[in-house]
């Protein structure tokens, strides 16, 4: 019964291009991704997290909202791409080769 009501402290983080916010929170052992980010009350300062939309993780890996967190685990609320990487690389390497090509012209 006591190992049951044993709290854990978990970090929930989100990141913005110009700062992050770290909330470290208690919650119960066999606690969900999920439950951790709601005790935190994150979205309360960020409301554009949507669970829904928002990819999770936890040290950078990809986790479910179900998946259960263990002590000192830190959860990762990520942000939506703004830009497909391949579509930015196939973006800048046309930019470059065009470049290239107009200062081998002059």
């Amino acid at each position: 019964m006591a190992r049951e009501l044993e709290q854990l402290i978990v970090t929930v983080i989100y990141a913005l291009p110009e700062k992050q916010k770290s909330i470290e929170v208690s919650v119960p052992r066999g606690a969900t991704v999920r439950a951790a980010i709601e005790r935190s009350r994150i979205d309360e300062i960020y409301p554009e997290i949507n669970l829904a939309v928002n990819k999770v993780g936890i040290y950078g890996e990809l986790c479910s909202l179900d998946d259960t967190v263990h002590a000192d685990d830190r959860i990762e609320i990520y942000r939506p791409l703004l830009i497909d990487p391949k579509d930015a690389r196939r973006s800048n390497a046309n930019f470059n080769a065009k470049r290239d090509s107009q200062r081998r012209s002059r």
